[in-house]
């Protein structure tokens, strides 16, 4: 089909007298089409009839469309049930150009931002690989508007206490805090109401009053209003989270940290900058921060148990055991559990930064175990000890194995100390030992059978020292 360039030049050649043959020699088409063109007289390409299949059907399709929930797949099914023969694209074009089930798009627009003027704030889940463990964790991003500069920090839960935790990071990394700060209808900051009529929570009001800026949430499903920080999260899920691996917490915040300011001093292509070099512009306009920051706390108040611990987000912090059975104030910040019991005594912890049902335990805390109270030697061992220091060895072997009470087998140890000689004694004393005997009457039957020869002697005929007499 000719389009309307060529209908136009056929016609205005035609009007300059030129011949049929010769516009179609021209034009490099056929003389039947150019014949048809100037009897039409119209520099508008005829519009072609054609008949849609859909459009027969068009009130079934939305009641399908409606009844199987917007799969087109059901409704291409339901059609040839019903005796419908409609190909599946043909069906799709159909409810393209009808706009069924789909919204006509809007332009995105662009945004521009005044040096200090604004923050964009948001959160994301990822997934990161720490202590070894794939873990779920939320990360929170905030971006200089006009500078594109940028600050991250990675958090097990994101609530009021940690978002006021990263906005003071945040306001800090960035030296000033900006007239606005952008975010979603979070619950963490709003109290009620979305877009320009969202409603502050007052204590997260006071908190942004003091650092110098103002919350504000853009309309609902206006994701191009943040998109500076929704950009931010892509770049960081699929650069700084691919590959890495983190050994805690703070080894990912504190990496996340760097790789930003490595971020940030690299050249983009879509301002034609680097970000620190406008932010050397922008750090002039931004609002001072006040001499002082406090540190975000929260306030918790607690019973000592019965195991000298206080219960803090299923996690238990150890204090003196004199804290048993009273009440304490917990200060939790984001890195420290200081408990009080009164304005002298505190204890302080480590935070641990998630509920893992541990137990953090001060080395001053630690219950001492009782030491075993060594008996003291015997008489009767002191008196071996003594007169046959020789024995000290088989004394303690007997003390541990012996089958009597320790006291009665020394006693009757010393006795055979003292009545039989020394060498026949140590000597039945090795063999004991040799062979683990501790029966102290088997051990005295050897000795005497050692002695018997020697000790002994008796007059082997009687009757002569009977007859002398």
């Amino acid at each position: 089909m000719l389009d309307l360039a060529q209908r136009t030049t056929i016609l205005q050649m035609h009007k300059s007298g030129i011949s049929v043959r010769q516009i179609a020699r021209l034009l490099k088409i056929s003389r039947g089409a150019v014949r048809r063109v100037i009897r039409s007289q119209t520099r508008e390409p005829p519009k072609i009839p054609k008949t849609q299949r859909a459009e027969a059907h068009h009130e079934t399709i939305l009641e399908l469309y409606n009844q199987c929930q917007g799969n087109w797949v059901r409704v291409h099914e339901e059609l040839l049930a019903q005796g419908v023969r409609i190909a599946y694209p043909t069906l799709t074009a159909f409810g393209r150009r009808h706009q069924i089930g789909t919204t006509p798009r809007r332009s995105a627009g662009r945004y521009f931002f005044n040096p200090g003027q604004e923050i964009q704030h948001d959160t994301s889940p990822h997934r990161a690989r720490i202590a070894g463990k794939i873990r779920q964790i939320q990360t929170a991003g905030a971006v200089l508007c006009h500078s594109t500069m940028r600050f991250a920090q990675c958090y097990p839960r994101f609530r009021r206490f940690e978002c006021k935790v990263f906005l003071t990071e945040a306001v800090k990394y960035f030296q000033g805090a900006t007239e606005t700060m952008m975010i979603d209808n979070t619950h963490v900051v709003v109290l009620r109401g979305t877009g320009a009529e969202m409603i502050p929570v007052p204590e997260m009001e006071a908190f942004a009053q003091r650092l110098g800026f103002r919350f504000q949430a853009h309309a609902v499903g206006d994701a191009n209003r943040s998109a500076h920080v929704e950009r931010f999260f892509h770049h960081f899920e699929n650069n700084f989270l691919a590959g890495r691996s983190f050994q805690d917490w703070d080894d990912l915040n504190q990496q996340a940290r760097e790789w930003c300011e490595k971020v940030n001093a690299s050249y983009k292509r879509h301002i034609r900058a680097k970000p620190i070099d406008l932010y050397a512009t922008e750090r002039a306009h931004l609002r001072p921060l006040p001499a002082w920051i406090p540190e975000p706390t929260r306030i918790h108040h607690r019973t000592v148990d019965s195991e000298r611990y206080v219960h803090l987000d299923t996690n238990r912090y150890s204090v003196p055991e004199d804290w048993i059975g009273r009440q304490v104030q917990i200060r939790e910040s984001f890195r420290h559990v200081d408990i009080d019991l009164g304005p002298r005594k505190t204890v302080r912890h480590p935070r641990i930064p998630e509920p893992a049902n541990r137990r953090s335990t001060l080395p001053e805390h630690q219950r001492q175990r009782s030491k075993r109270k060594t008996k003291k030697a015997s008489p009767e061992e002191k008196t071996l000890s003594e007169i046959a220091p020789e024995m000290n060895d088989y004394v303690q072997a007997v003390k541990k194995h012996g089958r009597r009470q320790s006291t009665f087998a020394l006693r009757q140890l010393l006795r055979m100390a003292r009545e039989y000689p020394r060498e026949p004694m140590m000597q039945a004393l090795r063999t004991a030992a040799h062979y683990g005997l501790y029966d102290l009457d088997r051990v005295e039957t050897i000795v005497l059978r050692a002695i018997a020869s020697d000790y002994f002697l008796l007059d082997p005929d009687p009757d002569k020292e009977n007859s002398d007499d």
